[in-house]
Order: C-alpha cells, then sequence, then structure tokens
C-alpha cells in the first residue's frame, strides 16, 4: 500500500471511528446511549416532547442531578434539544433531534430484544449460578 493510501485509509478510519480505540471520540458517545439512564431518557423522548418533571417521572428512580447530566450529555452529543420559553415561571421543553430520533430507534431494537428474550436471561442467570 502506497504512504498516500495508507494516508487515506487512516483518515477514512478516524472519520467514521473506531470503537476499540481507547482514544476514539465515539466511546463517550456510546457510553451516553447506552448507559442506565441515557437509553431510558431516550426512550422516554422517542415518545414525545416532555418537560424536566415529566421526564423524571416517566423515568422512575433517576434522581434530578442525574437527569440533568444526562440531558445534558445527551444534548452535548446532538441528541436532545433543549427549548427553554420566555415564560414565568420557567419552562423548558426537551425532544429529540432528527439525528436522536435515528439514534432512538437503535436503542428502542435493542430493549426490545431485552423485554423479548428476558425470560431466556433470567432462566439462563438461574443456570449458571
Amino acid at each position: 500500500m502506497s504512504p498516500s493510501q495508507n494516508a487515506q485509509d487512516l483518515f477514512d478510519r478516524w472519520q467514521r471511528g473506531d470503537l476499540m480505540a481507547p482514544d476514539c471520540p465515539s466511546r463517550p458517545i456510546l457510553q451516553h446511549l447506552t448507559s442506565r439512564w441515557g437509553t431510558l431518557v431516550m426512550i422516554a423522548l422517542s415518545i414525545g416532547p416532555h418537560r424536566f418533571a415529566q421526564l423524571r417521572r416517566r423515568v422512575g428512580g433517576i434522581s434530578e442531578r442525574m437527569l440533568a447530566q444526562t440531558l445534558d450529555e445527551l444534548e452535548d452529543d446532538g441528541f436532545v434539544l433543549r427549548t427553554a420559553h420566555p415564560v414565568v415561571p420557567p419552562h423548558v421543553d426537551y425532544e429529540l433531534t432528527p439525528m436522536g430520533r435515528e439514534a432512538a430507534e437503535h436503542v428502542l431494537g435493542l430493549t426490545r430484544w431485552i423485554e423479548a428474550a428476558l425470560p431466556r436471561i433470567l432462566a439462563g442467570r438461574k443456570t449458571a449460578a
């Protein structure tokens, strides 16, 4: 392979990401989407826009601090749009961006599979124990 082909190959790999590389910028994004709270927030927002308190109620067990952190991460990654309305008291809506809706479909696919396979997964745990 010529040096220019090798450089182009490296550039192409860098552009699309390499999750197995320790310094790949896609790793934090994967963490944000597949963390327990990131996944649950994405599922909740896939239904439609929510206010903060609505999201907190829908995602049972999440603290205000963790919800705020999760929303910030997903917003920074471009998956969530935060809209603050100029009213008193403050009114903020959160919704998925087009890219967020695309990512949510993949997250939903995985969670659907987990729920459908749950009896088998649990049975496997019992036999392994």
